[in-house]
């Protein structure tokens, strides 16, 4: 047992001894600093192949013969998946090879037995990430559902789609299990506007007030691609009368441009005196 314990390190050797235990030190932290160089040397090749993605994104953005925004940064974020990949596989590869010798023949028989149990659902996705891509199907910036997600498109990878939604929760899903988009952002975009006006007021009177709204603010509005106009009255209820108001906008802008006409509405309806219609309770005292 005291033999055990016995420590002993020599210098020239490069070793420690405990008990019969050899541990080569200097070996140890030759290795440990080669790998600590790679992976230092990994994170630098992702750094400066994003920034250098990024710069060749806007640049060719600003070129007369460009593509779309939102196509260059999807392809933008696709060229840095892939750069991604690349290094972490010849830098898990370097790894190994420092520890373990030539893993050439345990990489393919690794390969083989990850292909028969569950590779499967990789290379769908990587398939169904190209035909999304192939079919333009979204783009990064486009507002989408997919399914019972919806949200603003973060990145297109490889592998996974990276949605945003309004919560600011962050979706990611495999691209293979993506049947179903809807997307949001394909053309011009309805706005729609009700105002509520009391059973009192002269409707014809609150049309024309509006219809004026309306036709002030399609010529401020630069995102205002048709309308907005009154359409008429859509609803009685219980204690108002609803007038709808449609129109087109840029897509993406629709909220925007919904909230500023029901600003300019809610306005106008007040200088002009019209009662806007509110919870009342009543109450009646019996003698």
């Amino acid at each position: 047992m005291d033999s055990f314990f016995k420590f002993d390190f020599n210098a020239k050797e490069g070793a420690i001894r405990i008990g019969k235990l050899t541990i080569p030190v200097y070996a140890l932290l030759a290795t440990l600093f080669r790998i600590a160089c790679i992976v230092i040397f990994m994170y630098a090749v992702i750094k400066i192949s994003n920034k250098i993605i990024d710069k060749v994104v806007e640049r060719q953005n600003k070129m007369k013969f460009s593509l779309d925004e939102r196509k260059s940064k999807t392809l933008g974020a696709i060229i840095k998946s892939m750069v991604r990949y690349a290094v972490y596989f010849f830098g898990i590869t370097a790894i190994l090879t420092i520890l373990f010798g030539n893993v050439t023949l345990t990489f393919a028989g690794i390969g083989g037995v990850a292909i028969g149990f569950g590779a499967q659902s990789l290379v769908k996705d990587i398939i169904n990430g190209f035909f999304i891509l192939f079919e333009d199907q979204y783009a990064v910036g486009d507002y989408i559902n997919i399914e019972d997600k919806g949200g603003i498109v973060e990145s297109i990878e490889l592998r996974v789609t990276k949605l945003r939604d309004f919560n600011g929760d962050l979706h990611i899903i495999p691209n293979g299990l993506i049947a179903k988009v809807t997307n949001h952002s394909r053309g011009d975009m309805r706005i729609l506007v009700e105002a509520e006006v009391s059973h009192e007021e002269n409707i014809d009177r609150v049309i024309d007030i509006i219809t004026v709204v309306c036709d002030k603010f399609s010529k401020k509005e630069e995102n205002i691609v048709e309308g907005p106009k009154v359409v008429g009255v859509t609803a009685f209820k219980e204690n108002s009368i609803t007038v709808r108001v449609v129109g087109k906008a840029k897509s993406m802008t629709q909220w925007d441009c919904e909230n500023n006409l029901r600003k300019e509405i809610k306005k106008a309806l007040q200088q002009e005196n019209v009662q806007i219609p509110y919870a009342k309770r009543k109450i009646i005292k019996e003698e």
